[in-house]
């Protein structure tokens, strides 16, 4: 039988509906799981009770857990009646129960069971499933009694003891006596309350005394010691000791022991053949670090670097072992050793300690005649030149020592691929003329294609000068290796399409601009193929073929999304000659992270391999890795976001694995005061469909440091993006489809990069899901929406009553000015007055450009008898149209959060130019006349469109640089 049980605790409830006469209510709670039932104690004249008791369910057949839901009922007790007026239910479905280490206590909304229920309110509970064997079961649960019960068995009258109940104490309901010689510990309180029951005696009910559980989300303030010194509210406090390197002082000082094997030579041959496969083993202690081999050479080139932690030393002797590489047994060939004590140390910037020759010794310690090693052995920190590319002790295990495994483990600093829009204009072509049937008239059009991007004009009418004036936008990376193929089509039938010719441009010919004036058109012959269209000497030597008309350029006035907007990282545009100088530099510190969850299974335990993305280096087989990588930005806006990722990382072990994400912590820049350093713990959550995890936290120490504080001020009144997006603005569809581009290039680039990074990386750090449709950001887009307007409702209320006040004083003016105001709009109307009867409006009712599908499914029964695959892609449609709603109502609720944000100093730099602008706009009004101060605003709104700019003016800047809460979403 199995020994798995849910487990349930009722903690509390709030807001409970209050419907008796004495308007109050006497809660209960009763809970039911696979035909058992269970009931809480009843909580007199209390709509926001606190029970924190516990019960636990008998799983009868683990494998349909997930099929079985569990329903917590709220009444009311009532002395008088035998009804138990309803309050409200919960229903958990099967699919959300966690292991008790995972579960947390959640507020469940109450649901009502029919329409005229009156049920309002939460109810708290942790549910969780646990296979604590000393947790029994007795195969019948509690059944409350239908009839009528006494007050006495379900309220507890004495004063003591509701004095006790005030208190936060858990309760645990077990449905079977104890043992009577089970011994039970001395801290806890027992106490026996009556249950009436059908059948079995009441079970027995054990109290302790216990602190609410914590909350698992929050970040919390740190306060390391550092390179620099410790820090304290934000500021470096610094000690006797001096840093031993400036460079690094947001991370802790790490000690390393440094080897860097350079090469050997004269090494004795060891094989029959008179041939050597040399290869070193570095060895200290328990840890070994071994160094490629290289076949049949004599005197061998390695030059790699090996690095252990001064924390993980076991031993006062380093071994550097030269060995012969063979099929069955290696060749021993000599060693050198050092006593660590006399190791030299060296913090940058000195110089780099010079390796020197050391004669090889065989197993009786007698040094060699000939063969010699050249090393260099020194103690120093992270801020060493050799730390990136060493291997590290705690990265790499004597086991897996290969190149491209420690490759994979070592810190990089990766580069995105420079991304270009390219616009191409298909205007027109000469002379399309079908070989297979010259007399007849093409119906041509276009196909344009650069690598894996394809698109096609529409198809022309039937002429042989076909034009078509039509712009397409691709993303292309430098450098640019591709070539953009023009491919002239003739839809000769429904189902066929017939080439007629191709033409090629390389990208690397095609202008580049960086405003939004005219480019160069050109005329290109068409060939029969690829190769011929690329021959530029065959394209001179024609006389008459078939032109195409083609514009192109690649626009460096852009900026090429390639990450959600919300979340961008920088902001610049393509052409670097656009670029502005940097306001400020952002130091980021990776100090450690803890209570890591295992991910896989090494060795019979549970481990992880993780990662800090800007890529660290990989920490192996443990669940609290220390990293202390320092890293350092140029920041060129203040709105932008910076992103940390924590993954496991699948290159060990396998090498087909997925990188599996851990967490992610986002910090928007325009949050951060300059020169102060934030130290926090932030939690490392992610997602699943089983519910939000939380999978260990992230310590980090983050600093900006503003160079120029007239340029950062500045910056708020310049626009967000660069200038083309508002002289020649892309729609919202043409960015999404620009950045589902850019990002397969990203991938496909990054992916070629050493170690290669993976495509779920690159997705996770980009936030390339985010467009699609999702219940759960719907609902939290929605809840964004009334929180902002519920404020400015209370906000406009307080308006009114002030308009309300000023036309009581001018009471004459009210309806003169409202009746004037509508005969002047009738008056004007009068022009436009219909001059038929109103009918059925198709463009209005979209009818003339609904398809065919649309229409069948507008006509379809419900529920629909379609084929799988039609409803699958109906229901995709619906996601994509649902996300668009989605994204909408989060745009809404992002400017409403940055009207909150103007005095809430979560950017404190735009708050304090706000709160500064209104001192001097108050005192402005208080000498100005208002009439005064509200013609010149009329003048200044109503000016004329020759006056105007399309660049935004400086508070709409502004306000479109003030962060709103979609840093925090999930």
């Amino acid at each position: 039988m199995s020994n798995i049980k849910l487990g349930v605790e009722v903690i509390s409830a709030h807001g409970l509906f209050q419907g008796d006469r004495q308007n109050s209510c006497s809660p209960f709670v009763e809970l039911k799981f696979d035909n058992q039932i269970f009931r809480t104690t009843t909580k007199p004249n209390d709509p926001n009770p606190v029970w924190h008791e516990s019960f636990y369910f008998l799983v009868s057949d683990p494998s349909f857990l997930s099929t079985h839901t569990l329903e917590a009922h709220v009444f009311s007790y009532q002395d008088e009646s035998d009804a138990k007026p309803f309050l409200g239910k919960v229903r958990v479905n099967g699919t959300s129960f966690v292991p008790r280490s995972e579960a947390a206590p959640f507020n469940y909304p109450l649901e009502k069971r029919s329409v005229f229920s009156r049920a309002r309110g939460e109810l708290g509970l942790r549910v969780f499933i646990t296979d604590d064997p000393s947790v029994s079961e007795s195969p019948r649960a509690y059944i409350p009694s239908p009839g009528r019960e006494p007050v006495s068995s379900l309220i507890t009258d004495d004063a003591d003891e509701r004095r006790e109940l005030k208190k936060p104490i858990t309760r645990t309901f077990y449905n079977a006596t104890p043992s009577v010689n089970q011994q039970q510990p001395a801290t806890m309180n027992y106490g026996m309350h009556e249950m009436r029951a059908a059948a079995p005696m009441p079970p027995r009910v054990v109290q302790y005394n216990g602190p609410a559980p914590p909350s698992d989300f929050s970040v919390k303030e740190t306060s390391p010691f550092l390179g620099g010194g410790q820090i304290i509210g934000g500021r470096v406090v610094r000690g006797t000791k001096r840093p031993a390197s400036g460079t690094y002082d947001l991370v802790e000082e790490m000690r390393f022991l440094f080897v860097r094997v350079v090469k050997a030579r004269d090494l004795p041959d060891r094989d029959l053949t008179g041939s050597l496969d040399p290869y070193v083993e570095v060895k200290l202690g328990n840890f070994k670090g071994v160094t490629r081999h290289l076949d049949k050479n004599s005197d061998p080139e390695w030059n790699q670097v090996f690095a252990f932690a001064k924390e993980n030393l076991q031993s006062n002797v380093l071994e550097i072992v030269v060995k012969d590489k063979d099929l069955v047994l290696d060749d021993y060939v000599g060693t050198v050793r050092f006593d660590l004590h006399e190791v030299q140390s060296r913090v940058p910037p000195d110089s780099p300690l010079a390796p020197e020759w050391y004669r090889l010794e065989n197993k009786r310690q007698e040094k060699k005649k000939r063969a010699e090693i050249m090393l260099a052995v020194w103690e120093g920190t992270q801020a060493d030149e050799a730390f990136g590319d060493a291997v590290f002790s705690d990265s790499l295990t004597s086991s897996d020592s290969s190149d491209i495994i420690s490759a994979n483990l070592r810190s990089k600093v990766y580069h995105s691929p420079r991304l270009w829009y390219l616009r191409v204009r298909i205007i027109e072509a000469q002379d399309v003329i079908i070989v297979s049937d010259k007399s007849r008239l093409p119906e041509a059009f276009v196909r344009i294609q650069i690598g894996n991007q394809m698109l096609k004009t529409r198809v022309s009418q039937r002429t042989f000068h076909p034009t078509w004036d039509q712009e397409f936008m691709f993303v292309v990376a430098e450098p640019f290796e591709e070539n953009l193929v023009l491919s002239v089509e003739d839809h000769s039938e429904p189902n066929r399409d017939e080439p007629v010719g191709k033409a090629v441009i390389p990208l690397a010919a095609i202008e580049k601009r960086t405003d939004d004036k005219k480019f160069r058109s050109r005329w290109f012959h068409l060939e029969d193929s690829i190769s011929d269209a690329m021959d530029e000497d065959k394209a001179k030597k024609v006389k008459f073929a078939t032109r195409i008309h083609v514009a192109a350029a690649l626009e460096g006035g852009y900026h090429v999304f390639d990450e959600s907007t919300y979340y961008s990282s920088d902001l610049r545009p393509t052409a670097k000659p656009l670029w502005k100088p940097p306001i400020g530099v952002l130091e980021l510190g990776i100090l450690n992270a803890n209570g890591l969850h295992p991910v896989k299974s090494r060795d019979g335990k549970g481990v992880s391999d993780t990662y800090v993305w800007v890529r660290s280096r990989t920490v192996i087989n443990s669940l609290s890795p220390k990293y202390n990588e320092q890293y350092t930005w140029e920041v060129f806006d203040p709105a932008t976001v910076l992103t940390i990722c924590v993954f496991d990382n699948g290159h060990f072990g396998g090498g087909n694995n997925r990188d599996q994400t851990i967490g992610k912590v986002r910090i928007r820049l325009s949050t951060l005061q300059s020169g102060r350093v934030y130290t926090n713990a932030y939690p490392l959550l992610v997602l699943q469909p089983s519910g939000l995890k939380k999978r260990g936290e992230l310590h980090l120490a983050v600093r900006f440091t503003c160079t120029s504080v007239s340029n950062m001020l500045m910056k708020y009144t310049k626009p967000l993006l660069p200038k083309m997006h508002y002289t020649q603005p892309l729609s919202v569809n043409l960015q999404e489809v620009l950045r589902v581009q850019a990002l397969n290039i990203m991938v496909t680039r990054l992916g070629r990069s050493e170690p290669p990074l993976r495509r779920e990386v690159v997705e996770y750090m980009t936030d390339a899901k985010t467009h699609l449709f999702s219940m759960r950001r719907s609902k939290a887009n929605f809840y964004r929406f009334t929180a902002v307007f519920s404020g400015v409702m209370s906000v406009t209320t307080a308006l009114v009553h002030v308009l309300y006040t000023m036309l009581v004083r001018f009471p004459e003016m009210i309806l003169p000015t409202v009746f004037l105001y509508m005969a002047v709009i009738g008056l004007w109307n009068y022009r436009f007055r219909p001059r038929f009867p109103p009918h059925m409006d198709t463009k209005l009712s979209y009818a003339e450009s609904v398809n065919a599908d649309e229409l069948d499914e507008e006509f379809d029964i419900f529920p629909t008898m379609k084929a799988p695959d039609i409803v699958k892609m109906r229901y995709d449609r619906l996601r994509i149209v649902a996300g668009k709603i989605q994204s909408v109502v989060g745009d809404i609720a992002a400017q409403g959060e940055r009207l909150q944000a103007l005095l809430s100093w979560r950017d404190p730099r735009a708050t304090a130019i706000f709160v500064t602008f209104c001192l001097i706009i108050a005192m402005v009004l208080y000498i100005t006349p208002f009439k005064l101060f509200a013609l010149l605003s009329g003048y200044y709104f109503m000016r004329h469109p020759r006056l105007r700019h399309r660049i935004p003016s400086a508070p709409l800047n502004f306000f479109r640089r003030l962060p709103a809460m979609t840093d925090s979403m999930l």
